[in-house]
């Protein structure tokens, strides 16, 4: 039995992992994939924090915050993770995180959209990537145990206490039982959901949310999902929000700027859609800044540039266009990373803290991963040291997951539901995407239900046991459906407009929903509710 069991991989759950091991503890990472694949390396543009004080302040800091918010944040969540900040980079530093330098060898900055000053720290534009190396030499350093290429398929929850969480070992194809004192799910976010139209990578399919939410978690804020303005115009390809923040400009047809680059993320993005469903090309143009600061600043950008849509940034507009990028809700916790299962916590972008509320400030999500990481650890690895008793499993759940499986082997799949995952995203994207209405919205969760109705005529063809990927494929297919059916009910439960949610059919902002929304799995149905006012 562990004493800390981290679900996930990415910098969140790596972050909690080494403030668990330092209290020597038996920590435990399991990951669908490998560390070094997650989510956090296309957090490319940078951190947020206050580093020099002669011009910002943290009180700016939170005030930007919460204003992107949209009166969904807590104020004192957001000012822990601010106050918290310049510690943060200080750590990451410290341990090895190759920041940019100025013209006096300090760490460099530069501005993100939505905020008053510049406070975003960098990595050239591998802010993520830089970080998640970092602190994933530091668990081999620490001696943390991994384990890869095994996916959720449930938690083990006893009279509401998390006693671990059922595993499919992708390569073998077997199932087991990891027991835990205290569990931590750091398992990323749910904007892969947009398939085809999302920066997210074909992994991302929202497992953790989904099998939390089955097991009785709350769920918060699941309609508020953040498109990026500038992906690569039909690959949807990431451009990090560094292009702007150097200086680049977004172009319309007319090669004339036609919005502040800067402003929040949600503005812009529809403001581009806009222009694209309108038959008209938006391009982002770097030409101005140079080759030199190009090469220096966005190396990445321009590689990606040139292998995805054949432009060299020093020359010609690259044609962009928004994407699914972020979502903004999760597991509800509390400014403890604590969920409303005993022993259980959440981190990282599959949590809702209460700090992004409708709308995220680039440059806070790895600030977030990185502070709330270390508090799910710290406060897992004390509950793991008072938690004295061992859990003897009766392996109910281990069991019932074991029939699943091996039903799936043996019934034949009269539906081909790759045909319908290829669908999902489109119906996202054009019906639960940058603009909404009720009319809309109500055409995706038919198509939604439709697929949940059909779920027992699929399944998998494929019968081998080692590492089939028909299987793991299957199971995320109902992942994402099972979500998607929540965060369409959560937007057509919302009826105003605030941040990222944007609907056409009531464009206002309405008092009465400045609140966060809460979604459950009680007696089998879906509850949806808000929280009492703040």
């Amino acid at each position: 039995m562990y004493d800390v069991l981290i679900i996930g991989a990415g910098a969140a759950g790596l972050t909690a992992a080494l403030n668990a091991k330092k209290q020597n503890l038996n920590v435990l990472v399991i990951s669908k994939t490998y560390p070094t694949h997650s989510q956090t390396v296309q957090a490319q543009g940078g951190i947020n924090a206050v580093l020099y004080e002669e011009d910002d302040s943290v009180d700016l800091h939170v005030d930007d915050t919460y204003n992107a918010s949209k009166g969904l944040g807590d104020k004192e969540t957001i000012k822990f993770m601010c106050k918290e900040a310049k510690e943060t980079i200080t750590w990451l530093n410290k341990i090895g995180v190759p920041f940019s330098r100025d013209e006096n060898n300090n760490i460099a900055q530069r501005k993100f959209g939505g905020t008053k000053k510049i406070r975003t720290c960098y990595s050239s534009d591998y802010t993520g990537l830089k970080i998640l190396h970092t602190l994933y030499d530091q668990c081999i350093k620490e001696n943390v145990d991994f384990l890869n290429e095994h996916t959720l398929l449930d938690l083990i929850i006893e009279k509401n206490k998390c006693y671990g969480a059922v595993f499919l070992d992708i390569c073998s194809g077997s199932i087991h039982e990891v027991l835990s004192k205290t569990t931590i799910i750091a398992s990323g976010g749910y904007s892969g959901l947009y398939t085809n139209f999302t920066t997210n990578s074909y992994s991302n399919t929202g497992d953790g949310l989904a099998v939390a939410f089955k097991a009785g978690v709350e769920l918060s804020n699941m309609e508020f999902i953040q498109f990026h303005p500038t992906a690569l115009k039909d690959s949807n390809i990431l451009i990090s929000e560094s292009a702007r923040g150097e200086g680049g400009y977004l172009l319309d047809i007319n090669h004339k700027r036609f919005i502040n680059e800067l402003a929040p993320r949600d503005e812009v993005s529809r403001a581009i859609y806009e222009k694209i469903s309108n038959k008209e090309e938006v391009y982002l143009d770097l030409r101005h800044l140079g080759i030199d600061k190009i090469k220096d600043l966005m190396p990445q950008e321009r590689r990606l540039a040139m292998e995805f849509s054949n432009v060299k940034l020093e020359e010609d507009l690259l044609p962009i266009n928004p994407a699914a990028h972020y979502s903004m809700g999760g597991i509800k916790t509390d400014i403890n990373c604590k969920t409303n299962i005993e022993n259980f916590f959440a981190c990282g972008e599959c949590a809702q803290v209460s700090i992004h509320g409708a709308n995220r400030l680039g440059g806070n999500s790895l600030l977030e991963i990185v502070t709330f990481g270390k508090v799910a650890g710290i406060n897992a690895a004390n509950l793991a040291k008072e938690n004295s008793s061992t859990f003897i499993s009766n392996q109910k759940q281990l069991n019932k997951n074991q029939d699943f499986i091996n039903d799936l082997y043996k019934n034949d799949a009269q539906i081909n539901f790759y045909a319908k995952k290829e669908l999902i995203g489109k119906n996202l994207f054009e019906n639960v995407g940058l603009f909404r209405n009720e009319e809309k919205m109500k055409i995706a969760l038919s198509f939604i239900e439709g697929l949940i109705k059909d779920l027992s005529k699929m399944g998998i063809n494929d019968k081998a046991k080692e590492y089939n990927k028909n299987l793991l494929e299957y199971l995320e297919f109902r992942n994402m459906i099972n979500l998607s059916e929540l965060v369409i009910k959560s937007a057509i439960n919302r009826t105003e407009s605030r941040g990222a949610h944007f609907r056409s059919d009531y464009p206002e902002e309405n008092n009465y929903f400045e609140k966060n929304s809460i979604v459950k799995f009680s007696n089998n149905e879906i509850e949806l509710s808000y929280e009492d006012s703040k």
